[in-house]
């Protein structure tokens, strides 16, 4: 008797997630519609190397293939699978934008909470935030470049410098008007230490507009990689990219549309996909959208 109650309690429960999952993606499609598209993105980044040829083998006797059961795509002006470079290309893209994206969200939360707790270190960061700010993407990442050489580390940390003020004034507005309400007052006239007060009342505020914060960074990030590699300043030209595929492909554009469109389309894919699943993130976090629902 007691084995058929727990299984009928595990199915009850089952039940009911799943329920409230139907309604989440009903109530915020944005959110389902982003997140599919980008795990799909994901997927095919992962999956490159089981369903895809050697995107960096050059085969002369291959120039500009159209699309055809062995190259689904066609091939470049080099002979090269535009279908595989196009997956491996995934690859770069969504890892140069997630960790620049992690970094940029990391070193912003930590200042911003700083900035906006402390009166005396207020202004002297915001400066910095400010001079940060003023310094454009592709020139630092140019000047990286030609001191170190491309490479994806260099270009991780030339995209995620820029973003790190647009994290730190987001954190350091929220923290703004957290320090001096009651519960965070109480607990200073508690005995609580700072670290504590900082982890418990403040800290837990920042995570929902720093999610949404951190997928319009993802998108720009991803964006600025493409935008770099093409420019020739991004990663190495051996390494499929996005980026450096449309550069390399653009002169050929009348007579192998494919190596153009294709990444141009996985690119804009996997950009919209972020944007949607930021715009649903802000109405799932959104107290007015949860009272309206």
């Amino acid at each position: 008797m007691s084995v058929l109650s727990a299984s009928t309690d595990a199915v009850a429960t089952a039940q009911s997630r799943m329920s409230r999952l139907f309604r989440l993606v009903k109530r915020h499609p944005m959110v389902t519609i982003g997140g599919g598209l980008l795990l799909l993105m994901i997927v095919m980044g992962l999956a490159a190397p089981l369903y895809a040829n050697d995107p960096t083998t050059i085969d002369a006797f291959k120039l500009l293939q159209p699309a055809s059961a062995d190259v689904w795509l066609g091939t470049d002006n080099l002979g090269r699978d535009v279908f595989a470079r196009t997956m491996f290309g995934a690859r770069i893209s969504l890892l140069v934008g997630v960790v620049s994206t992690a970094g940029a969200a990391l070193i912003g939360l930590l200042v911003g909470i700083i900035a906006g707790y402390s009166h005396s270190f207020d202004n002297v960061m915001m400066r910095m935030m400010d001079a940060l700010m003023s310094i454009p993407t592709i020139l630092l990442a140019i000047a990286l470049v030609s001191l170190t050489g491309p490479g994806v580390g260099i270009l991780v940390v030339a995209i995620a410098i820029p973003y790190i003020p647009t994290v730190a004034r987001l954190v350091r507005s929220v923290v703004l008007g957290l320090r001096d309400c009651p519960y965070v007052v109480a607990a200073q006239c508690g005995g609580a230490r700072l670290p504590k007060v900082l982890w418990r009342h403040i800290l837990p505020s920042t995570i929902s507009p720093l999610m949404v914060q951190s997928a319009n960074v993802c998108a720009g990030a991803i964006l600025s990689e493409a935008a770099l590699s093409f420019l020739g300043v991004g990663v190495p030209p051996d390494i499929p990219s996005w980026g450096n595929m449309i550069a390399s492909s653009r002169l050929y554009l009348p007579i192998a549309p494919l190596t153009v469109f294709a990444p141009g389309i996985a690119l804009a894919v996997t950009v919209l996909a972020v944007n949607l699943l930021g715009d649903g993130l802000r109405d799932l976090f959104d107290p007015r959208s949860r009272r309206r629902d």
